[in-house]
């Protein structure tokens, strides 16, 4: 592992070439209050993630990474348009994996800009892959938008897409709910019998733990809700598995998209939106006939973004995690905007990983 000394004077390489695109260098607090933050990473971050307790501050964090921080400043004092950049440690427990670093340093490009956001998008991406390109590294990328916008056309309840939205992150729970909502899932015994009942509180054991009595009859309330539903129907649960199945070079993606868009007309908007970042990209000089599409990309990722994804890994160490990752996250802004909020992308670079890879100083 290269020496803190060289990583700190990479990571200065890094920010200097975000700061000649008109970057604002920016710092943020290693220590972060843990309530807001944790309801806005991935259910990997949040589990490995360093939580405290202050007497005076509530439950703090060790700054997993500079994202939520960097719009957290930005929505509160920020102009508009904006860039930022920025270099420090992260901290990660790596209770799995005791090769890899549970303390280390991150560079990132913001841009929160709303005239052009696929131009944006085309921008950051373009930027680190011509960083990175000496690495020869496999660029890799998706659109979580696109998923998230066929959810929205399901013609099911507003509770079922609902569920299912929060669950898109997590692709185990999110095909569980769609076995539930299709039918192909059988109902549990106890729920059935529970639904069964005229009034399940009446006879009811003591309540132990911390759900009330109303909390409690307004969920037996939405499972009724849900039951009485009729499913999702065979045709958009194919569709949303066609869209899955994507993973294809861009081009090919982009055509395939277009035809399930001719079904599933709720992903029309996003498409369009895939088809002009492309265009921007290939007008940046970049081949977007080489250039991977997964529409499940990133799923398993922080889970504030919410469009275009990407991420560069060395196909020659399996061992290594990304070198670098990005996206655009318009709901954070929005979420934590009180009110107020701003199209923006960004990403970052672990310049630990580029040096072991042997990359320039």
């Amino acid at each position: 592992m290269p020496e803190r000394a060289a990583i700190r004077a990479e990571a200065a390489r890094l920010r200097a070439l975000f700061e000649a695109a008109g970057a604002l260098p920016v710092e943020t607090s290693v220590l972060q209050p843990a309530e807001v933050l944790l309801d806005l990473y991935g259910e990997d971050i949040r589990a490995r993630a360093y939580v405290t307790s202050d007497a005076l501050r509530g439950e703090q964090m060790l700054r997993p990474d500079f994202t939520v921080p960097v719009v957290q400043m930005h929505m509160e004092h920020g102009a508009e348009p904006a860039r930022y950049t920025y270099s420090g440690e992260v901290f990660r427990r790596q209770e799995e994996d005791a090769q890899r670093a549970n303390e280390y340093t991150q560079v990132g490009f913001e841009i929160f800009e709303r005239a052009a956001p696929e131009a944006a998008d085309a921008e950051v991406f373009a930027m680190f892959f011509d960083i990175l390109r000496p690495l020869g590294l496999r660029a890799a990328t998706g659109d979580i938008g696109i998923l998230m916008a066929a959810v929205e056309g399901l013609r099911t309840t507003e509770r079922r897409k609902a569920a299912l939205r929060r669950h898109i992150w997590r692709p185990r729970r999110f095909r569980a709910l769609i076995d539930r909502f299709s039918g192909r899932a059988v109902v549990p015994e106890a729920r059935a019998a529970l639904l069964a009942m005229a009034d399940p509180m009446a006879g009811a054991e003591p309540l132990i733990g911390l759900r009330g009595p109303d909390e409690i009859a307004g969920r037996i309330t939405a499972l009724r809700e849900d039951a009485a539903a009729g499913p999702i129907s065979t045709s958009e649960v194919q569709l949303l598995d066609a869209i899955l199945a994507v993973r294809e070079t861009s081009d090919n993606a982009l055509e395939r998209l277009r035809d399930i868009a001719v079904d599933m007309p709720a992903i029309h908007g996003a498409v369009d939106r895939l088809a002009r970042r492309l265009s921007a990209m290939s007008e940046r000089g970049l081949d977007i006939t080489k250039l991977d599409f997964e529409a499940s990309y990133g799923r398993t990722q922080m889970e504030y973004y919410d469009g275009f994804v990407f991420g560069f890994y060395a196909e020659s160490r399996p061992d290594l995690p990304p070198i670098a990752t990005g996206g655009r996250y318009d709901a954070l802004t929005r979420q934590l905007g009180r009110g107020r909020e701003i199209p923006a992308v960004g990403g970052v670079i672990r310049p630990g990983l580029v040096l072991g890879l042997g990359g320039a100083t």
